[in-house]
Protein backbone atom coordinates (compact mmCIF):
# COMPACT_ATOMS: atom_id res chain seq x y z
CA UNK A 1 0.00 0.00 0.00
CA UNK A 2 1.28 3.45 -0.93
CA UNK A 3 0.63 6.47 1.29
CA UNK A 4 1.03 10.08 0.19
CA UNK A 5 2.10 12.19 3.17
CA UNK A 6 1.26 15.87 2.64
CA UNK A 7 3.11 17.77 5.34
CA UNK A 8 5.24 20.95 5.21
CA UNK A 9 6.68 20.51 8.71
CA UNK A 10 9.91 18.55 8.21
CA UNK A 11 10.01 17.53 11.84
CA UNK A 12 6.62 15.85 11.55
CA UNK A 13 7.28 14.19 8.18
CA UNK A 14 10.67 12.92 9.41
CA UNK A 15 8.80 11.39 12.35
CA UNK A 16 5.92 9.87 10.36
CA UNK A 17 7.55 8.47 7.22
CA UNK A 18 10.11 6.10 8.81
CA UNK A 19 7.38 4.67 11.04
CA UNK A 20 5.06 4.06 8.08
CA UNK A 21 7.85 2.43 6.10
CA UNK A 22 8.76 0.28 9.10
CA UNK A 23 5.16 -0.99 9.02
CA UNK A 24 5.60 -1.96 5.37
CA UNK A 25 3.92 1.00 3.68
CA UNK A 26 5.44 2.70 0.65
CA UNK A 27 5.48 6.47 1.13
CA UNK A 28 5.68 9.63 -0.94
CA UNK A 29 6.02 13.17 0.44
CA UNK A 30 4.53 16.47 -0.74
CA UNK A 31 5.20 19.72 1.11
CA UNK A 32 2.73 22.09 -0.60
CA UNK A 33 -0.87 21.81 -1.70
CA UNK A 34 -0.01 22.08 -5.38
CA UNK A 35 2.71 19.46 -5.08
CA UNK A 36 0.20 17.18 -3.34
CA UNK A 37 -2.12 17.28 -6.35
CA UNK A 38 0.77 16.64 -8.74
CA UNK A 39 2.14 13.74 -6.67
CA UNK A 40 -1.35 12.27 -6.37
CA UNK A 41 -1.73 12.10 -10.14
CA UNK A 42 1.79 10.73 -10.61
CA UNK A 43 1.83 8.16 -7.81
CA UNK A 44 -1.84 7.08 -7.48
CA UNK A 45 -1.54 6.42 -3.71
CA UNK A 46 -3.86 4.13 -1.77
CA UNK A 47 -4.29 6.68 1.05
CA UNK A 48 -3.52 10.36 1.63
CA UNK A 49 -2.43 11.77 5.00
CA UNK A 50 -3.24 15.45 4.53
CA UNK A 51 -2.29 18.38 6.73
CA UNK A 52 -4.78 21.25 6.65
CA UNK A 53 -2.27 24.09 7.04
CA UNK A 54 -0.23 24.03 3.83
CA UNK A 55 1.46 26.65 1.62
CA UNK A 56 0.06 27.50 -1.84
CA UNK A 57 -3.22 25.55 -1.37
CA UNK A 58 -4.59 24.61 2.04
CA UNK A 59 -5.53 21.04 2.84
CA UNK A 60 -9.28 21.60 2.54
CA UNK A 61 -8.89 22.92 -1.02
CA UNK A 62 -6.63 19.98 -1.87
CA UNK A 63 -9.28 17.64 -0.46
CA UNK A 64 -12.02 19.32 -2.48
CA UNK A 65 -10.04 18.86 -5.69
CA UNK A 66 -9.18 15.25 -4.86
CA UNK A 67 -12.83 14.42 -4.23
CA UNK A 68 -13.74 15.80 -7.64
CA UNK A 69 -11.84 12.90 -9.21
CA UNK A 70 -11.18 10.19 -6.62
CA UNK A 71 -12.58 8.34 -3.61
CA UNK A 72 -9.13 7.44 -2.24
CA UNK A 73 -9.16 7.44 1.59
CA UNK A 74 -8.01 10.71 3.17
CA UNK A 75 -7.00 11.31 6.78
CA UNK A 76 -6.78 14.97 7.78
CA UNK A 77 -4.21 16.29 10.23
CA UNK A 78 -5.76 19.09 12.27
CA UNK A 79 -4.56 21.27 15.11
CA UNK A 80 -6.12 20.21 18.38
CA UNK A 81 -9.43 22.00 19.01
CA UNK A 82 -10.03 23.11 15.41
CA UNK A 83 -13.55 21.70 15.30
CA UNK A 84 -14.63 23.87 12.35
CA UNK A 85 -11.83 22.49 10.17
CA UNK A 86 -12.72 18.94 11.19
CA UNK A 87 -16.37 19.46 10.29
CA UNK A 88 -15.52 21.12 6.99
CA UNK A 89 -13.11 18.32 6.18
CA UNK A 90 -15.66 15.60 6.87
CA UNK A 91 -18.27 17.45 4.83
CA UNK A 92 -15.82 17.67 1.92
CA UNK A 93 -15.33 13.90 2.03
CA UNK A 94 -12.46 13.19 4.42
CA UNK A 95 -12.63 9.67 5.83
CA UNK A 96 -11.02 10.42 9.18
CA UNK A 97 -8.99 13.02 11.04
CA UNK A 98 -6.27 13.02 13.65
CA UNK A 99 -5.39 15.94 15.92
CA UNK A 100 -1.83 17.13 16.41
CA UNK A 101 0.15 16.26 18.38
CA UNK A 102 -0.56 12.56 18.02
CA UNK A 103 1.09 9.27 18.90
CA UNK A 104 2.29 7.15 15.99
CA UNK A 105 0.31 4.17 17.33
CA UNK A 106 -2.92 6.16 16.99
CA UNK A 107 -2.07 7.15 13.42
CA UNK A 108 -1.22 3.57 12.47
CA UNK A 109 -4.45 2.32 14.03
CA UNK A 110 -6.50 4.79 12.00
CA UNK A 111 -4.68 3.92 8.77
CA UNK A 112 -5.08 0.19 9.35
CA UNK A 113 -8.78 0.65 10.18
CA UNK A 114 -9.35 2.53 6.92
CA UNK A 115 -7.62 -0.14 4.87
CA UNK A 116 -9.72 -2.82 6.57
CA UNK A 117 -12.88 -0.88 5.70
CA UNK A 118 -12.04 -0.81 2.00
CA UNK A 119 -10.85 -4.41 1.77
CA UNK A 120 -13.88 -6.09 0.24
CA UNK A 121 -12.07 -9.29 -0.77
CA UNK A 122 -13.79 -11.27 1.96
CA UNK A 123 -17.28 -10.47 0.70
CA UNK A 124 -19.12 -13.43 -0.73
CA UNK A 125 -21.36 -11.10 -2.70
CA UNK A 126 -20.04 -8.78 -5.35
CA UNK A 127 -23.04 -6.46 -5.11
CA UNK A 128 -25.86 -5.39 -2.81
CA UNK A 129 -29.21 -4.82 -4.52
CA UNK A 130 -32.44 -3.16 -3.47
CA UNK A 131 -35.07 -2.73 -6.19
CA UNK A 132 -33.42 -0.53 -8.84
CA UNK A 133 -30.48 0.37 -6.58
CA UNK A 134 -27.27 -1.63 -6.89
CA UNK A 135 -24.01 -1.22 -4.99
CA UNK A 136 -21.00 -3.03 -6.45
CA UNK A 137 -18.55 -3.79 -3.66
CA UNK A 138 -15.59 -4.76 -5.79
CA UNK A 139 -15.65 -1.74 -8.09
CA UNK A 140 -17.08 0.54 -5.39
CA UNK A 141 -19.70 1.82 -7.83
CA UNK A 142 -23.39 2.58 -7.51
CA UNK A 143 -26.23 2.56 -10.04
CA UNK A 144 -29.85 3.62 -9.70
CA UNK A 145 -32.28 2.70 -12.48
CA UNK A 146 -29.23 1.59 -14.50
CA UNK A 147 -27.69 5.07 -14.18
CA UNK A 148 -24.36 5.47 -12.42
CA UNK A 149 -24.10 7.69 -9.34
CA UNK A 150 -20.73 9.05 -8.25
CA UNK A 151 -20.27 8.60 -4.51
CA UNK A 152 -17.56 9.79 -2.18
CA UNK A 153 -15.90 7.18 0.04
CA UNK A 154 -18.02 8.21 3.03
CA UNK A 155 -21.23 8.20 0.99
CA UNK A 156 -20.38 4.73 -0.29
CA UNK A 157 -19.74 3.40 3.23
CA UNK A 158 -22.96 4.99 4.48
CA UNK A 159 -25.03 3.47 1.68
CA UNK A 160 -23.39 0.09 2.22
CA UNK A 161 -24.26 0.26 5.92
CA UNK A 162 -27.88 1.07 5.11
CA UNK A 163 -28.19 -1.69 2.51
CA UNK A 164 -26.68 -4.27 4.84
CA UNK A 165 -29.27 -3.28 7.46
CA UNK A 166 -32.34 -2.88 5.26
CA UNK A 167 -35.50 -2.58 7.32
CA UNK A 168 -33.57 -1.82 10.53
CA UNK A 169 -33.62 1.56 12.25
CA UNK A 170 -30.10 2.91 12.67
CA UNK A 171 -29.49 5.65 15.20
CA UNK A 172 -27.11 8.44 14.31
CA UNK A 173 -24.61 7.20 16.90
CA UNK A 174 -24.79 3.69 15.41
CA UNK A 175 -24.12 5.13 11.97
CA UNK A 176 -21.14 7.13 13.27
CA UNK A 177 -19.68 4.00 14.85
CA UNK A 178 -20.22 2.07 11.62
CA UNK A 179 -18.64 4.69 9.36
CA UNK A 180 -15.97 6.43 11.41
CA UNK A 181 -15.43 3.85 14.14
CA UNK A 182 -16.19 3.78 17.84
CA UNK A 183 -14.71 6.55 19.94
CA UNK A 184 -14.85 9.21 17.22
CA UNK A 185 -16.42 12.47 18.34
CA UNK A 186 -18.37 13.24 15.17
CA UNK A 187 -21.24 15.71 15.34
CA UNK A 188 -24.48 13.80 14.73
CA UNK A 189 -25.51 16.52 12.28
CA UNK A 190 -22.77 15.20 10.00
CA UNK A 191 -24.89 12.06 9.50
CA UNK A 192 -27.82 14.23 8.41
CA UNK A 193 -25.59 16.02 5.91
CA UNK A 194 -24.44 12.78 4.27
CA UNK A 195 -27.96 11.32 4.21
CA UNK A 196 -29.01 14.52 2.44
CA UNK A 197 -26.23 14.04 -0.12
CA UNK A 198 -27.45 10.50 -0.86
CA UNK A 199 -31.08 11.55 -1.16
CA UNK A 200 -30.18 14.33 -3.58
CA UNK A 201 -28.19 11.97 -5.77
CA UNK A 202 -31.02 9.41 -5.75
CA UNK A 203 -33.65 12.03 -6.58
CA UNK A 204 -31.74 13.04 -9.69
CA UNK A 205 -32.20 9.50 -11.06
CA UNK A 206 -35.46 8.12 -9.65
CA UNK A 207 -38.63 9.00 -7.75
CA UNK A 208 -38.18 5.93 -5.55
CA UNK A 209 -37.36 6.75 -1.91
CA UNK A 210 -34.83 4.50 -0.23
CA UNK A 211 -33.97 6.20 3.08
CA UNK A 212 -36.70 6.96 5.59
CA UNK A 213 -36.29 9.32 8.53
CA UNK A 214 -37.42 7.79 11.81
CA UNK A 215 -38.28 10.82 13.89
CA UNK A 216 -36.35 11.07 17.13
CA UNK A 217 -34.29 7.99 16.35
CA UNK A 218 -32.38 7.94 13.07
CA UNK A 219 -32.79 6.45 9.63
CA UNK A 220 -33.93 3.24 7.94
CA UNK A 221 -33.49 1.90 4.42
CA UNK A 222 -36.85 0.76 3.06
Amino acid sequence: MKILVVEDDKGISDFIIPELEHEGYETRLAVTGREALEKFDEEQPDLVLLDIMLPELNGLEVLRRLRAKSTVPVILETARGESIDKTNGLNLGADDYISKPFEIDELLARINALFRRIDFSSHKEEALTLRELQLNLDRMSCTVAAQEIILSKTEFMLLKLFMENQGKVLSRSKIIDGIWGEGHFIDENTVDVYVGYLRTKFSDKTKDEFIKTVRGTGYMMV
